[in-house]
């Protein structure tokens, strides 16, 4: 059983018959493969013949064989068997290497529509951008949305509300497959042992030289943090309180870059709004998924505006927008959404519990002189828009009730 990824395949869809390789990248288990499969299933209710459909998946065993270069090329040209189009399916392509010389060659010499998926953020980096420039692109897919996780409880037959499930999704995030269990006991090890999969399919292996111990610490310690800003002046600090090994800078940051290129965490970078630019280095970190949070911090403060943040950077960045941090000459605004040359200000709060509250937020905008559309996000059922600055519940936001526009 599952829903249908409209969102996604909305953005694919004028792709199929296009030629240029369809790249699906996102963190295992976040439903690529599904997603491949309505794929597959929308163009055969087009017409196109199963014959006309090559799929390999190559973390199943039965095509551990054809992980080279040129056996993967001879078994795809074998079951080419027409001058008809061929819809070539190659789920998680990183296990192939140098499996840009075989999409090359392909697109070279066959006529077929190519869609790879893959757990790496940067599969087209390096020799694919080199080989394949101008020649593919790129959807990044995320775990269940809020919509999307509610869609699914309810076809699920489940009995739910979604201002009490927010904080399940909260807590426990959108990986599809977790939903699978009821007890938060299971959900737990379910969530816990796709972290360490991940961890050692794809961070702490062989050929990687790195220290799990000290993976583990640097790891644990961005997840609690995400949405803070981070430094490595910051982490050296947390490390020398608590009386850890000390890691150096260069470190950190290579685990950081571990940790991004296999769709655990998203890094975002500033924006000088007064001088509208884009800064270069990197501000915050968001974890891809919440529940990965929980595992490495084994709680949730719901009251942790952070929690929030994260849930909404993540739903901006599945809607196509660019996100980033935005800094003033007084201080900063959570978000700034950008859209081509259109964009808006965004603030996230838990909930605006007294004056005092609603001032930070909505003052938070006070130095803005840029007229773009700005709104304060919280779990508030109460209207508390005010000086032009809209206020919208989240749920609201995240379930399509309410939107924000951007100019």
């Amino acid at each position: 059983m599952y829903i249908k990824r409209e969102r996604y395949l909305n953005k694919i869809r004028p792709f199929y018959e296009v030629d240029l390789i369809k790249v699906l990248t996102g963190v295992r288990r976040s439903g690529k493969s599904v997603l491949l499969t309505q794929i597959e299933e929308e163009l055969l209710s087009q017409g196109i013949k199963e014959e006309q459909i090559i799929k390999i998946n190559f973390e199943d065993v039965a095509f551990e064989k054809i992980r080279t270069v040129n056996r993967l090329d001879t078994h795809i040209k074998k079951a080419i068997k027409t001058k008809d189009k061929y819809y070539i399916f190659l789920d998680e392509i990183q296990h192939v290497r140098n499996f840009e010389r075989v999409l090359s060659s392909l697109r070279a010499t066959v006529n077929c529509s190519i869609f790879v998926t893959g757990s790496n953020s940067k599969l087209l980096s390096g020799k694919l951008a080199t080989l394949l420039v101008g020649r593919c692109i790129e959807f990044r897919i995320m775990p269940f949305s809020f919509q999307e996780a509610y869609e699914f409880n309810i076809l699920l037959g489940k009995d739910i509300m979604p201002d009490t499930f927010i904080y399940d999704y909260m807590s426990w995030g959108g990986l599809p497959l977790r939903y699978s269990f009821d007890r938060e006991k299971d959900i737990l090890a379910y969530l816990r042992q796709t972290y360490e999969g991940i961890v050692d399919k794809d961070i702490v292996t062989e050929k990687s030289k790195i220290s799990r111990q000290n993976f583990t610490k640097v790891a644990g310690y961005v997840m609690a943090n995400a949405g803070k800003y981070f430094s490595g002046k910051n982490i050296e600090t947390y490390f020398e309180s608590e009386n850890k090994e000390l890691l150096d800078k260069k470190t950190v940051y290579r685990y950081l870059d571990k940790m991004e290129k296999a769709c655990l965490i998203n890094r975002v970078k500033r924006f000088d709004i007064a001088g509208k630019k884009t800064m270069a280095y990197v501000e915050k970190q968001y974890a891809v998924d919440t529940g990965f949070r929980i595992v490495n911090t084994n709680q949730v403060d719901f009251e942790d505006t952070f929690f929030l943040e994260n849930i909404i950077y993540n739903e901006l960045i599945s809607r196509g927008y660019e996100v980033y941090v935005g800094k003033t000459y007084k201080g900063e605004v959570d978000f700034v959404v950008i859209e081509g040359r259109r964009k808006c200000f965004v603030q996230v709060t838990y909930l605006l519990s007294g004056e005092e509250t609603i001032r930070r937020e909505f003052d938070a905008f006070k130095p803005i002189k840029d007229a773009a559309p700005k709104y304060v996000l919280s779990l508030d059922r109460a209207d508390f828009s005010r000086d032009g600055i809209a206020h919208i519940n989240i749920v609201d936001f995240l379930l399509g009730d309410k939107d924000i526009s951007l100019n």
